[in-house]
This record gives C-alpha cells, sequence and structure tokens, in this order.
C-alpha cells in the first residue's frame, strides 16, 4: 500500500481540481437534461475532461462530427503518449487502461514525480491513473446529484482548471532539477499563441516542443545529472 499512499499525496492537488470541474460538469449535464447517472457513465467511459463539456450539445447528434470534434480535441494525447510509451511497456496489460485513464493532469504527474526507490514505479502509474479519474467521476455524481437538489451558479467554475496546471507547474518548477523543459514548453506555447492565436496554438506548439526536446534530450539529462 505505500504505492496508494505516494500516489494519493501527489495526486491531492488533482483531486481538488476535478472536484470543481467534475461538480461543473454533473451541473452542465442536469442543465441539459441528464441525470447524475449519465454524468457519471460519461466519466467513467469517457473521461475527456474538456472534451465531455464539449460533447454534451452534441450528444445524440452526427457519430462523425462527434469523432471529428474528439480527434481534434484530444489530438495533443498523442504527443503524451510517444513520450510515455517506455514508462508504460511494463504495465502488459494493464497499460490498455493507463493508456485511456491518461489526462493532462495525468500526463504533468507522471512526467514531473520521480517513483522513489523501494516503490513499484507500475502500481505508482496505475494508481495515479486510477485515483485521478476516480475524482473526475466522484465530481460528476456529486454535480449531478447537486443539479437535482438546488439552484447553482456556475460562474467562474471554469477557471479551476487554470488554477489547477498553475500549481502542478509550480510544483515541477520546485522540484525539477534542470529548467530548460519549462522554459521550452513556455516559448513555443507563447510563440504559437502569437502565430496561430488561442483556437489553434496547442497542436503547432506540441510539435514543436516534442520534436525540440527530443533533439535536446542528451542535454537536459546531463543538467539533471550534474545537479544532484
Amino acid at each position: 500500500m505505500r504505492e496508494f499512499r505516494y500516489a494519493l499525496k501527489q495526486t491531492l492537488p488533482v483531486f481538488c481540481g476535478y472536484m470543481v470541474l467534475g461538480i461543473a460538469f454533473g451541473l452542465s449535464m442536469h442543465e441539459a437534461g441528464y441525470n447524475w447517472l449519465w454524468s457519471m457513465l460519461s466519466s467513467t467511459v469517457v473521461f475527456a475532461g474538456s472534451l465531455q463539456f464539449t460533447l454534451i450539445g452534441m450528444l445524440g447528434g452526427n457519430l462523425l462530427d462527434v469523432a471529428i470534434t474528439s480527434l481534434s480535441v484530444n489530438c495533443r494525447m498523442l504527443f503524451y503518449g510517444i513520450s510515455l510509451i517506455e514508462r508504460f511497456r511494463p504495465l502488459k496489460k494493464s497499460k490498455l487502461y493507463a493508456m485511456f485513464a491518461l489526462s493532462d493532469e495525468t500526463y504533468s504527474l507522471l512526467c514531473g514525480a520521480q517513483t522513489p526507490e523501494g516503490l513499484s514505479d507500475k502500481k505508482v502509474v496505475l494508481w495515479m491513473s486510477l485515483l485521478d479519474q476516480s475524482y473526475w467521476i466522484l465530481g460528476s455524481a456529486i454535480g449531478g446529484l447537486m443539479g437535482q437538489a438546488l439552484p447553482f451558479d456556475m460562474t467562474g467554475v471554469d477557471f479551476a482548471m487554470t488554477a489547477l496546471f498553475t500549481v502542478i507547474f509550480v510544483e515541477r518548477w520546485q522540484a525539477s532539477k534542470s529548467r530548460l523543459p519549462a522554459f521550452i514548453g513556455l516559448g513555443y506555447a507563447l510563440l504559437s499563441l502569437l502565430v496561430f492565436g488561442p483556437a489553434n496554438f496547442l497542436l503547432p506548439a506540441l510539435i514543436a516542443i516534442v520534436f525540440t526536446l527530443f533533439l535536446l534530450r542528451d542535454v537536459i539529462e546531463n543538467k539533471e545529472e550534474k545537479a544532484v
């Protein structure tokens, strides 16, 4: 159970963010006419964060539109997966769930948190994935039930995702031995935002970040080794 306790501690910031966002999703589903069971089911079999909000208005619509929207919104997961191939490989059959449960926040934790000596990395990865999805499912169910029980003002709830990313970024910044990846990510994200605009900046930024980090992999690893 040491792996569980470690994963629980690492995912506490995600718990805070996912509970708020999950509740917002459950409330949004209620407003669209779906009860809390549908909210919980969506978070169990879809578990795609912002995509779930997008799909609320598309439920019962054209499946091709849903597929194209899903691909465009979640294309970044292709790049996340590439960087985690080696870490997921030892999971064998369990890697199918880890791949399904991968989210922005889980990816941030897996990249930033190095499993302590004496703990099973496979179990840590699975516990982090399972806990993060559990938080989202719980929040979705609570939100749906709240929507049925009482009126709720959702103003400002969407800021929780920004706050969550900020907390994770600061924590990883403080723990990282090399700040070069962070500067690369921030630089390309800002440049892409200026060039392509808020609606289209993510994919070009991710491509540039992955390519640059691949080229500078040896440099970054040397810096981290010297910082030990």
